[in-house]
């Protein structure tokens, strides 16, 4: 144990009570979100990850306090930490889908009861002496850089929704700044294993502050359209000619509960036969089927899968015997 003056003790008791403070902050910085969770009793996609991570942090965290003495607000704000990391999850498992929960009571079984007690185990039976903490603090310092880089799943939903909904601003602010704290802390106390990590936190926190200012006033992209072409049954060929036969000419029936849709002329005026509207097996697809040659019907498409009346040009065209499926 590094000995230390009067004076570095009490800057380290004061940087040591703002880190409990500023960590503080951080813990509940994501209430906002689960309010929303708990308003709308749904978790909306995001992962329960980093909270359990946070959690299995927090608990290694209070052991290292243990073994090492003079540690002790390394303590209290671990112990707070998990009280609050416990109601996430356990508000995530309430609300979320159960495959999420099955997956997140995973991670809690092997992560923070299996893998806990196994370093637990390995630290107090193969170790002693000094050499315990310095094996439980390299094992506390591998857990809080995974801690840190954590975010990075929600920093790439982040960029592939270009919304910024489950990143609060206030979370990352408060990274950096505890990650600041927390680093003079340990270095007056001249602990590695608490002053090292929080140097990646603080890189973390500010690519997650740029990422934040990055996208905050873009607008969520837009839902994908799978499209397929698929072979339609035989009955629904039958469908599409029996409505072909009761269109008027020029213009293009798309079912018994479809009106028709005028077709604008081109300089070749395609001859539509038959368009039907099969989806009564399944009614998350739209299937519409032509009998003839290829012919150009981009309003019939509209019509049947289109949104807004726009239609994608590969939909244009659709040769004999075939349907286009669009999954939404």
């Amino acid at each position: 144990m590094a000995f230390l003056n009067m004076e570095q003790q009490t800057w380290a008791f004061t940087f040591g009570i703002l880190g409990n403070i500023i960590s503080l902050m951080v813990f509940l910085s994501p209430l906002p979100t689960f309010y929303r969770v708990y308003r709308k009793k749904a978790t909306e996609g995001f992962q329960s990850t980093p909270y359990v991570v946070t959690l299995f942090s927090c608990m290694l965290w209070i052991f290292y306090a243990l073994l090492k003495s003079g540690a002790e607000l390394l303590v209290t704000i671990n112990g707070v930490g998990c009280v609050i990391e416990t109601v996430y999850i356990a508000m995530y498992l309430v609300y979320a889908p159960r495959a999420a929960r099955v997956l997140t009571a995973k991670m809690l079984l092997g992560l923070n009861v299996g893998v806990f007690g196994l370093v637990a185990l390995v630290t107090m039976v193969l170790s002693k002496g000094s050499l315990r903490v310095h094996v439980l603090g390299w094992v506390c310092v591998s857990v809080a850089l995974s801690v840190f880089a954590a975010p990075l799943s929600i920093m790439r939903q982040v960029i592939r929704t270009k919304s910024v909904e489950f990143m609060p601003f206030s979370l990352s602010f408060f990274l950096v700044l505890s990650a600041v704290i927390w680093f003079a802390y340990g270095a007056l106390k001249k602990d590695v294993f608490v002053a090292f990590p929080n140097v990646l936190g603080f890189v973390f926190g500010v690519a997650q502050m740029a990422l934040y200012m990055a996208y905050r006033n873009k607008k969520p992209a837009a839902a994908v359209v799978l499209v397929e072409e698929v072979k339609l049954p035989e009955h629904a060929k039958e469908v599409a000619a029996a409505a072909a036969a009761a269109a008027p000419e020029g213009r293009a029936s798309c079912g018994a509960e479809v009106h028709p849709i005028d077709i604008l002329p081109a300089e070749e005026p395609p001859v539509v036969a038959a368009v039907a509207v099969a989806a009564r097996d399944d009614p998350q697809q739209v299937a519409v089927a032509i009998d003839v040659e290829p012919v150009t019907c981009a309003a019939a498409a509209a019509a049947a899968g289109g949104v807004d009346g726009l239609v994608a040009p590969e939909l244009a065209m659709m040769k004999p015997d075939t349907a286009i499926a669009v999954e939404v």
